[in-house]
């Protein structure tokens, strides 16, 4: 009886905040235009199980900027690249924090991490040790023998498969998990980097794609406060216990390292606690896990996906494929592997990665903002408080500035093309895999490497055959939602080495 009486209070408590809410002008000026907000839960029903492919079919009807209301709170989305501009560029001081969230509360070591922490000191404290201890030049050069090494790792297990299947992005998992990890922590976390099923691998990538997928709900809870307790889509209990399941992995790897230096790079993060920043305090244990958390889970389960639709696409048009190869070996040839030097040369191969970073973003919504102070874009006023979200999906298919735009063309990127001098790194708004302005990637010049080189190597080494003989026109091409853009089906493939036998086993 006393949960009923507690229902019962909320949904009144619910409706009566809906009702002082909307019994009334919310906004005197003029916001945006979007659809009617249903009672109480506002848009929320709009979004679908796809939200970017729903956002995307909503600004066919209301435009590229468009106000939606999820629950009690203003929404503003960006579907076109010169609204994005607007918002990331000019006013992107404004939009530089996030709002509050349950994934940063209950995964993210309550908003102690670089990705959800609230713009200001902290933030900035972190995203300096970022930018020079782990992604400057000079780290990523440092550190280069060891992606290649991790890449002719898997090079190495891909020809062992002989005739067997491989589920590619598991393995694809696996080496960018590894490569990081040695890195990070001076040695890989899964196996000797045979690939020969380790358990340990299948639960971490399991775990990743969990975080994705739960960081991606939206929790009727942080848009209905009222409703938050309840955990009606029971999204909080499964962060808990993934937050849990983190927490105990990090724990392990944090006191392993605390006995000593081991001349990695998380020794560095422990030696830094000592040390005060003038603005953002001192470096603890639980930001040190959080930025670990970040790290594994930003770092690993993007290029890893990138990759793997790269490799699906290059599949369904064996044409492309067979160019990319003529290209690598004209530039490297066939007796060494690709390395990350070549990469420059390697014109075709980087118009090949553009192009999945267009058609498949790994972060098809971009990580909300929230608005400092009350502005105005297009015309249109954005009250203080709101959330921003840009469909980066959506705008990088938006036919009023691509031609064909659901076409897998690298060609588009190429002298000659129609977007020959667009670039992934935050500058150009109708690519934006990465975010842009203040809260851009921070890891963007290590994912671009290890995407690179990952499909460069992919493609100078193998043929590619789909699993119990599926014909490449045939392949299942659709999205699941989360955080990041994963395929609905895993890749099944058979590789087809393509070098000689003595180039691979020397890797």
């Amino acid at each position: 009886m006393s949960i009923l009486i507690s229902l019962l209070y909320t949904f009144i408590t619910a409706l009566v905040f809906y009702l002082l809410l909307n019994l009334r002008p919310r906004h005197s000026k003029r916001l945006p235009p979007g659809p009617s907000p249903w009672p109480i839960v506002g848009n929320l029903p709009h979004l679908g199980t796809i939200p970017h492919h729903s956002l995307a079919a909503l600004a066919k009807k209301y435009g590229p900027l468009m106000h939606l209301r999820l629950g009690f709170v203003d929404v503003v989305v960006a579907a076109s690249a010169s609204v994005a501009a607007q918002f990331l560029k000019t006013h992107d001081a404004n939009f530089a924090s996030r709002p509050p969230n349950s994934g940063a509360k209950h995964i993210a070591y309550n908003y102690h991490d670089l990705v959800f922490a609230p713009y200001g000191p902290r933030w900035r404290m972190l995203r300096k040790i970022c930018s020079v201890h782990l992604f400057s030049t000079k780290a990523l050069d440092d550190f280069r023998h060891i992606r290649q090494e991790e890449v002719a790792i898997l090079t190495r297990v891909l020809v062992g498969a002989g005739e067997s299947t491989v589920k590619l992005g598991q393995l694809l998992n696996v080496c960018t998990t590894n490569a990081l990890a040695r890195v990070m922590l001076g040695r890989r976390v899964f196996g000797d980097g045979s690939g020969t099923g380790d358990p340990k691998a299948d639960e971490f990538k399991d775990m990743v794609v969990e975080l994705m997928v739960l960081a991606g709900e939206f929790n009727i809870g942080d848009f209905i406060p009222a409703l938050d307790w309840l955990d009606l889509q029971g999204v909080t209990k499964k962060m808990k216990k993934l937050h849990t399941r983190f927490d105990s992995f990090l724990n392990t790897i944090l006191e392993e390292h605390k006995t000593g230096n081991n001349g990695d790079l998380l020794s560095t993060l422990i030696a830094l606690k000592d040390d005060a920043d003038e603005e953002g305090g001192k470096l603890s244990d639980i930001e040190i896990k959080a930025l670990l958390l970040n790290l594994f889970a930003a770092g690993t389960d993007t290029s890893s996906s990138t990759v793997e639709w790269a490799i699906a696409e290059l599949i369904r048009q064996p044409q492309l494929l067979k160019q990319a190869q003529e290209e690598i070996d004209t530039i490297v040839g066939r007796d060494r592997l690709v390395t990350e030097l070549d990469l420059s040369q390697l014109t075709f191969l980087q118009a090949i990665v553009k192009e999945t970073f267009r058609l498949h973003p790994s972060t098809p919504l971009s990580l909300p903002r929230v608005s400092s102070d009350d502005c105005e874009v297009s015309g249109y006023h954005i009250p203080k408080g709101s959330t921003l979200l840009v469909n980066v999906w959506g705008i990088a298919r938006d036919p009023e500035v691509w031609t064909d735009p659901l076409e897998f063309r690298p060609t588009r990127f190429l002298p000659g093309g129609e977007k020959p001098n667009v670039d992934v790194r935050g500058n150009d708004f109708e690519v934006i895999p990465f975010g842009a302005g203040r809260r851009i990637c921070v890891g963007i010049s290590l994912g671009l490497r290890m995407v690179q080189l990952l499909v460069a190597t992919l493609v100078q080494t193998f043929d590619w055959e789909l699993a119990k003989g599926l014909e490449p026109e045939k392949l299942n091409m659709d999205e699941t939602y989360g955080l990041t853009l994963q395929r609905a089906e895993p890749l099944m493939v058979h590789p087809k080495s393509r070098l000689a036998h003595h180039v691979c086993k020397s890797c």
